[in-house]
């Protein structure tokens, strides 16, 4: 597989698009759309963010945690994560509309008063199965299906006197909140929101005159939405959402999609859930509007990546982000108050904000510039290097000098030049290669082996085409031999009989490290860093590690543990030695990387 960037095929290709009459369109940076809330509803706003935050204990949705009885780490982590999960839930609801807000409320009122009922009968009905499908339902935003689950799917009956008298406590504490967060709304009757977007559809020019993509999180904000911009543009909004059927699908592809066999142009705004943030191209239109706060700003890429298509006939990309502020006719204060809403969420939720953000760990102050950024749109890797500056290269010579082309092509095994470098002086570089597996290995004199990877190795292989060819001179051999081993130590196929004569080996070793408890689930590591352990113990269990990187790690971890077990250490040095971008090469080409067959000299490089 090949990833291009936009960059890279503006640079590398800029013929083919002049040739093709393609183009990427320009992207503006982003736009906020402020949605004024006046007094009473601000401070509604800001109570009920409060009150779900901090007041409110979820016990609905966490019984086992007041079981008397026993409950496996697993249950017990399930139960917690479905009570952050409700949590964010609400304030996703919050934030999107005050429609859905309503409604979901309305459920968690419904279900709590449901739950306390069985409870007074003596029963409580708690479910195990539900913790894995809320991710799928959580993801497509269907919270009445994520209810209906949690209220219907009753598979285990426990008796009310087995849990602890705090459960029937938090929940009558959490009913009396949903309650007063009721009744708190009962005094606002308009939608702020909901009116600036048809004032700003009305009068701006970008907005008035494009087809318009409009994303949600809710689908019942969508489906809102959709049943009121239908009255101000009768016959010209279209929604779709996980449950549209394949009409629905299909008339979206022809009024949105630039490649549409048989285009049509019977609606002009688009409002869609993030179901059709992936996959769907959407380039009939050039303007994204985000109808609720994409809190991942990944979303943000993906949903303008709908729109940011090489063959559109637009000049310019549009993107509005709605938030929500305090009124005000200071156009700086706006800005400020809505910084301050977004704090308060990530604030109030503590540590769940990772949930809210998706796991990226976003400071507060952050979002609102993240969302702002002409950079998170575009995407934040687009200068980074890839194999397809080569690629490009070795096309244009197969195109344009095929006689060069047939040379390189039956160059021998083994071959070598040499070439003057001060900076690299006396040292070599070998490319190896064994059945699909390929490695690249540096080495000097006084320098242990470095394996790089192929655009380290690419780009010190690089050379002008006039550049003098040298002699190598004796140092050559003793070098090649030196990468010669290890490419053989870290293509070995160690018999496991030899593991246990010879003692524990260096994976063994680290294996029983990294899996004692205080490291494993040493309490002081993040979400990443546990991921991270967890795919490092996989692939030492796999044998997807390089021998001399285990085995230099075990030997560094030896010496480290003797002068204390820190976890933190111990993670920073594993970090050193095996990088996340390592494990994750390790893992893409885990599947084609065939290791069979005798190992290969490629070619040598000798530096003087």
């Amino acid at each position: 597989m090949v990833r291009r960037t936009r960059n890279e095929i503006k640079k590398y290709f800029s013929k083919d698009l002049k040739d093709q009459k393609m183009k990427f369109p320009e992207v503006d940076d982003p736009q906020a759309l402020f949605y004024q809330l006046n007094k009473t509803e601000d401070k509604v706003f800001s109570k009920t963010i409060e009150l779900i935050a901090q007041k409110f204990t979820y016990a609905r949705y966490t019984p086992l945690l007041y079981y008397k009885g026993k409950i496996t780490q697993p249950e017990k982590l399930a139960q917690k994560n479905m009570g952050k999960f409700m949590k964010v839930l609400l304030i996703k609801r919050l934030e999107s509309s005050f429609y859905a807000f309503k409604n979901t409320l309305g459920r968690f009122i419904s279900s709590y008063e449901a739950f306390l009922n069985e409870f007074n009968k003596g029963n409580v009905y708690v479910s195990k199965k539900y913790s894995n499908k809320i991710f799928e339902l959580l993801e497509n935003d269907d919270d009445l299906a994520i209810q209906k689950l949690i209220d219907e799917d009753k598979a285990q009956k426990y008796a009310a006197k087995d849990f602890r008298k705090k459960l029937v406590v938090d929940l009558q504490n959490d009913l009396e909140v949903l309650k007063e967060i009721q009744k708190l709304w009962e005094q606002i009757n308009r939608d702020p929101k909901l009116l600036t977007f048809i004032d700003q559809l009305k009068r701006k020019k970008v907005l008035k005159n494009n087809k318009l993509i409009i994303f949600s999180e809710s689908k019942e904000t969508a489906l809102y939405l959709a049943k009121n911009l239908d009255k101000v543009f009768p016959r010209k909004v279209l929604m779709f959402s996980g449950g549209s059927s394949r009409q629905i699908r299909e008339k979206v592809i022809e009024n949105f999609d630039a490649r549409a066999r048989y285009p049509k142009d019977d609606y002009r705004i688009l409002i869609t859930t993030e179901v059709l943030s992936e996959g769907v191209n959407l380039h009939r239109s050039n303007v994204v509007i985000n109808y609720d706060i994409p809190w991942n700003p990944t979303r943000l890429m993906q949903r303008v990546g709908r729109i940011n298509r090489v063959d559109t006939k637009h000049d310019k990309i549009y993107t509005f982000n709605f938030f929500p502020t305090q009124q005000s006719n200071d156009q700086i204060k706006l800005k400020e108050a809505a910084q301050a809403k977004i704090s308060a969420f990530i604030s109030m939720l503590g540590t769940d904000a990772r949930l809210l953000t998706e796991g990226e760990p976003i400071e507060s102050f952050e979002i609102f510039n993240r969302l702002m950024s002409k950079k998170t749109i575009v995407g934040e890797d687009e200068a980074g290097e890839s194999e397809l500056k080569y690629l490009n290269l070795i096309k244009e010579v197969r195109d344009k000098n095929s006689r060069l082309f047939e040379k390189i092509k039956r160059l021998p095994k083994k071959a070598r030049t040499g070439r003057k470098d001060s900076n690299l002086s006396s040292t070599l570089l070998t490319y190896f290669r064994r059945g699909k597996l390929q490695k690249f290995y540096l080495t000097s004199i006084k320098k242990e082996p470095e394996e790089l990877d192929f655009i380290q190795a690419a780009k010190i292989l690089e050379s002008k085409i006039n550049e003098k060819r040298y002699d190598i001179d004796k140092n050559f051999y003793q070098l090649l031999d030196k990468n010669k081993e290890a490419f053989k130590f870290a293509t070995v196929e160690e018999p496991p009989e030899a593991k246990r004569k010879g003692g524990r080996s260096s994976e063994s070793y680290l294996l029983q490290v990294l899996k004692a408890k205080d490291i494993r689930r040493f309490p002081g590591f993040t979400d990443e860093n546990e991921a991270y352990l967890e795919n490092v113990i996989r692939e030492i269990e796999d044998g997807g590690l390089p021998k001399q990187t285990t085995k230099r790690l075990a030997k560094q971890l030896r010496e480290e543990l003797k002068k204390s077990t820190n976890p933190s250490r111990i993670l920073a040095l594993l970090k050193i030695h095996i990088p996340e971008a390592f494990l994750k090469e390790m893992y893409a080409s885990r599947s084609s990387a065939r290791v069979y067959g005798p190992r290969e000299v490629i070619l040598s490089e000798y530096f003087l």
